[in-house]
């Protein structure tokens, strides 16, 4: 009883559904049963009228009783559905009983009007009457007969009642249903969207009681919007305010290479040049962030993702010599894919990147494209550590890196991948290159072509 209230407490759909049909049951119980006596009283006063029709006409017609015939028994309907007509305080031959078809035992005392009797262990409606002939006579019918037909009619005019309380309810659930289907709509709506997707919601198909929250949550997803854009600003900003005084500190560095210096200080000059570089590489990664972040409406068109592979290989291929990495693209098959060419640059770029950066030296990387159900499907696989099945989770969050991992980097390369995978409609998975072994890793994005 109690999760019911809960429920019923939680649910506007189930409260309503429940009250409406509390009350179609009790109102159709109260109308069943007043529709059930009235017609009940109006079918025994119809019988009542029988019974005056028939005194009337004995009384018009001048009609007298005759005596009766031998008594001869009387059987099923005949016996229940007969209107005896006697006169009263008249007795059957050898005293014969009512069901042997004899008449009824009625005290000739008996006032006029209606009455109902008790005679032979059986219950009559009586009508007694005085003629203008002075005789009297008694208009008989045994009252269950009369009751059967009563209750029956009864009956008759409260069939709608029950036929129609079941479908009148179940359409009340459906109308119920259906009435909420919008905001169940909205909710799955709202719940499909990604981080980035904070466009207003379209409100005029809501009912007007719920457009006021509608128009609530489209006013909070504004100020959330122009939130993240101010922080969004602010990265880029700070991103291009530092990069002019690290590229200052760079040159100033190789300048000061040139010098002469002792070995212990050239020593940490070369350690002042990499954290540059690390800067540098930092600020460039959260400059691509905050632009694949960005809500700026740029244009798409159909980009060939053999040609974007071409463009990455000619800007990382140097860092591939450097750790004597195979590199290279596997087959010759290609996929066009309807999206903004920097973003699936940028996408493809910190993949082979981190492959790159990953793979020990005299490792290999191969990139592949096919086409696979109508989708373009892109691998990029290499034979470096991969990553733990614990760590996929976490690594696509800004700044993560894995523990123990030594290699330079800023933490932000995969979460482009999927801030950009988002943007694009792609989906990432995350897999080994040697299950066997749990070694590599290999990275598949499925994305809808073009």
């Amino acid at each position: 009883m109690d999760g019911l209230k809960k429920r019923l407490n939680d649910s506007v759909q189930l409260k309503l559904s429940v009250t409406l049909s509390l009350t179609i049951v009790l109102v159709a119980i109260v109308a069943g049963v007043f529709s059930f006596l009235s017609a009940f009283d109006e079918a025994h006063e119809l019988q009542d009228d029988v019974l005056r029709q028939v005194a009337q006409l004995m009384d018009r017609q001048s009609l007298s009783p005759l005596a009766r015939p031998p008594a001869s028994p009387l059987n099923g309907a005949d016996e229940e559905s007969r209107v005896i007509v006697q006169r009263l305080g008249e007795t059957g031959p050898s005293g014969a009983g009512v069901d042997a078809g004899g008449p009824l035992a009625l005290p000739a005392t008996l006032a006029d009007g209606l009455h109902t009797l008790q005679v032979g262990g059986e219950t009559f409606r009586v009508l007694i009457k005085t003629t203008a002939a002075g005789e009297r006579v008694a208009v008989a019918q045994e009252s269950g007969f009369r009751n059967e037909i009563a209750r029956d009619g009864a009956l008759r005019t409260v069939m709608p009642f029950l036929v129609l309380m079941p479908v009148l309810l179940l359409l009340v659930a459906d109308l119920v249903r259906k009435m909420f289907r919008p905001i169940a709509a909205l909710s799955r709506e709202i719940d499909r969207r990604a981080e980035q997707e904070l466009h207003p919601i379209e409100d005029r198909h809501l009912p007007a009681e719920v457009r006021p929250f509608a128009v609530a949550i489209n006013r909070l997803l504004a100020r959330v919007g122009q939130s993240m854009a101010a922080q969004r600003r602010f990265v880029a900003d700070a991103a291009h305010e530092l990069r002019s005084p690290l590229t200052a500190l760079s040159l100033q560095a190789e300048r000061l290479a040139e010098a002469e210096m002792s070995g212990p200080a050239r020593e940490r000059l070369t350690v002042l040049r990499e954290g540059i570089a690390r800067g540098r590489s930092l600020l460039d990664q959260l400059l691509t962030l905050a632009q694949a972040q960005s809500d700026t409406d740029l244009a798409q068109s159909a980009v060939s993702i053999l040609a974007i592979y071409r463009r990455v290989l000619e800007d990382l291929m140097p860092l591939a010599e450097i750790k004597r990495i195979d590199i290279g693209v596997e087959g010759a098959q290609d996929a066009r894919v309807w999206a903004r060419e920097t973003d699936l640059f940028a996408m493809i770029r910190n993949l082979v990147d981190n492959a790159i950066r990953y793979t020990p030296a005299g490792g290999r990387v191969d990139l592949f494209v096919g086409v696979v159900a109508e989708k373009a499907v892109i691998r990029i696989q290499d034979s470096g550590p991969g990553i733990p099945l614990a760590e996929r989770d976490r690594v696509f969050d800004p700044f993560y890196r894995i523990l123990g991992n030594d290699q330079v980097g800023s933490g932000l390369g995969l979460s482009i991948v999927q801030v950009i995978a988002r943007r694009i409609s792609a989906e990432i998975h995350l897999g080994f290159s040697d299950p066997e072994k749990q070694s590599g890793l290999t990275v598949t994005v499925t994305l809808p072509m073009q």
